[in-house]
Parts: C-alpha cells; structure tokens; sequence
C-alpha cells in the first residue's frame, strides 16, 4: 500500500463541482512531489486546481469538465509522464495489473475516469484516483476527491472497469484510466556557438547536420572534437 500513503497525504477535496479531474491531478502531482516551478501562497510551490490552466480555460472546465484527452495535457504541462488507456484499447486484465503494480510503489499513481451510475451513485463522469488493491477480494480503493458526495470507498475492480467501459458523451469516446508518474529526463547536451570566424552557412550546416549525429554518437571523443 506504499502508493496509497503517498496519496493520502495529499488528499483534497474538489473546490468546484466539475473540478474532479483538476482536484485528482492535483492530489497525484503532489505526491510525486513534482515541482510546479511557482509558487501557491506565500513561499510553498504547490499544486492547486487554480495551476492547472494550460490546456484548458478554467471556465470552461468549471462549466463542463475536462476530457481525459485534456487532463493527459495538463499531466505533461505540469511535469509529468503520463500514459492514457481506454477500454476499447486495454483490457481488464491489464488494468488489474497495473492498480496491483501501482499500489505497491509511490512512483507511479492510477487515476480513473469512469461513469458513476455504474456504482448508482449521483451524477454521471467523474475522475479519482484509485488508491490501493485488494487481491483477495479483487477490490480496488477510489480515493473520490469529491469527498462532500462520498468517502474512499472499495468497489469490486470488475464493476469499475464496467464504470470505465462508457462512453463520455463530450468527447465520444471511451474512457479508461491513466497511469502518472515523474517525468525522466535525459541529460542535457550543453555548448555555446560563436560565429565569429565562421560564416553563416557553416553554422546552420553545424546546427541541421552535425548536432544530430552527435547526438546519437555514443562516443565522447566525437562530441570533443567537435
């Protein structure tokens, strides 16, 4: 239950009704301890719904919600890495698998999009991240950040993936579950160019020829002679 201790901690409850995918997000990139690269209030750099504009206007988000298209750009936006399954492209299988792999590291976090009248809840899509897995009942934990309607609750991973296997009428297409963790960047190649004793054409020659095969070059001898 180690990823589930990560999301506890940074549980928050969705500050507009159709705030689920933003308040979910937000909750995930937390605890990865991604770094938003701005401040929240005062000195702490934290992620908040209100952050989480780069894909779409918060207004339109408040009055329609997000698609799991848009919520999959905020993700690598804000700094993450992110993986969208749908039910037409995965299987149940699979899913089980990786709510049973994610519950067990604090890298990597699973957030579902699924249609609450599968569980005859009120309301229609919503967005949570699911916060452990039951093997011996085959259970899953939706940690519903709509916490004002319900509380964490398990949920037979079979009656969840049938939520998920839905169509959203918005976008027309199924929806499914998102697998979110830490971007890994590669390191950097860092050079200055000066173009003091050559001419332009060798430059770009430089910039569109050379710079590619270096880059692929596995040897440090080539990048130094450069």
């Amino acid at each position: 239950m180690e990823g589930f201790y990560k999301l506890i901690s940074h549980f928050q409850t969705q500050s507009e009704p159709a705030y689920c995918g933003l308040a979910s997000l937000s909750m995930v990139l937390n605890a990865l301890a991604i770094d938003p690269g701005r401040t929240w209030k005062g000195p702490w750099r934290w992620f908040d719904e209100s952050m989480l504009d780069c894909c779409e206007p918060l207004e339109k988000v408040k009055a329609k919600g997000i698609s799991v298209g848009k919520l999959a750009c905020l993700a690598h936006c804000a700094g993450a890495d992110v993986q969208t399954f749908r039910t037409n492209e995965s299987s149940i299988n699979e899913f089980r698998n990786y709510v049973k792999a994610c519950s067990q590291v604090e890298d990597v976090h699973v957030v579902s999009s699924y249609h609450r009248g599968i569980f005859k809840q009120t309301g229609s899509g919503h967005f949570s991240p699911i916060g452990g897995y039951h093997a011996g009942r085959d259970m899953a934990l939706i940690l519903d950040v709509a916490r004002f309607k319900y509380p964490p609750h398990w949920v037979p991973l079979t009656l969840l993936w049938e939520a998920m296997d839905t169509i959203d009428e918005a976008s027309g297409e199924n929806r499914g579950y998102m697998l979110i963790s830490r971007q890994e960047q590669e390191p950097a190649l860092l050079f200055t160019l000066s173009c003091k004793h050559q001419s332009w054409e060798s430059v770009a020659k430089y910039l569109i020829e050379d710079i590619p095969s270096l880059l692929k070059s596995t040897s440090m001898k080539d990048v130094e002679e450069a």
